[in-house]
């Protein structure tokens, strides 16, 4: 499939379950969209795209406030979490982030908001299109923790009443990024 048609078929997808996807152009985008979900403070862990564009800074000079210290308690406060992504499955719309380091798991899994920034060249057709690349994660080492994101956190009791939002974020925001790294080792 061309990466046209695997953006189309993966933001169905992802829309299906329930994650919300958006277009940006630039760190502009990324700050503005993140500043509409600030209720509170944004944790930005360190992360290879962050990095480059200066995204935690960009942030803060947008007048939001960060968590940088003590991330442990300041992500239970976190309104929005913001991490990339390593790559995506088109046919489920699921995001697929290496979480080895802790402030990364933090983010994903406490904040009410989780913002996901994924180029669009990294969109894969499904789960087996990732092979070579999760036997790369696991021969660069074996201890890595991969996390397979689809939709926002939900459960359901013996009733089968779903619930979002119990064990993880409430909302699941996916940022298309061109050009933000097109290399599925990096997130």
């Amino acid at each position: 499939m061309q990466e046209e048609r695997l953006v189309t078929v993966f933001s169905e997808a992802a829309r299906a379950v329930g994650a919300k996807v958006e277009s940006v152009s630039g760190v502009e985008g990324v700050v503005d969209y993140v500043k509409q979900l600030a209720t509170g403070p944004v944790m930005v862990p360190h992360f290879a795209s962050s990095e480059r564009l200066k995204l935690a800074a960009a942030i803060k000079k947008a007048g939001v406030v960060l968590v940088q210290d003590d991330l442990r308690q300041g992500a239970a406060i976190a309104a929005v979490g913001v991490t990339g992504a390593n790559f995506a499955f088109a046919a489920t719309g699921t995001v697929v982030l290496e979480s080895t380091a802790e402030d990364i798991r933090l983010a994903t899994t406490l904040p009410e908001h989780h913002v996901v920034l994924l180029d669009p060249a990294k969109i894969l057709v499904d789960d087996l299109a990732a092979v070579p690349h999760l036997r790369t994660f696991h021969q660069n080492s074996s201890r890595n923790y991969l996390a397979y994101i689809t939709g926002p956190s939900r459960t359901a009791d013996i009733e089968r009443v779903l619930t979002i939002g119990v064990h993880g974020p409430k909302e699941l925001h996916i940022l298309l990024f061109s050009g933000l790294s097109d290399d599925p080792l990096e997130m």
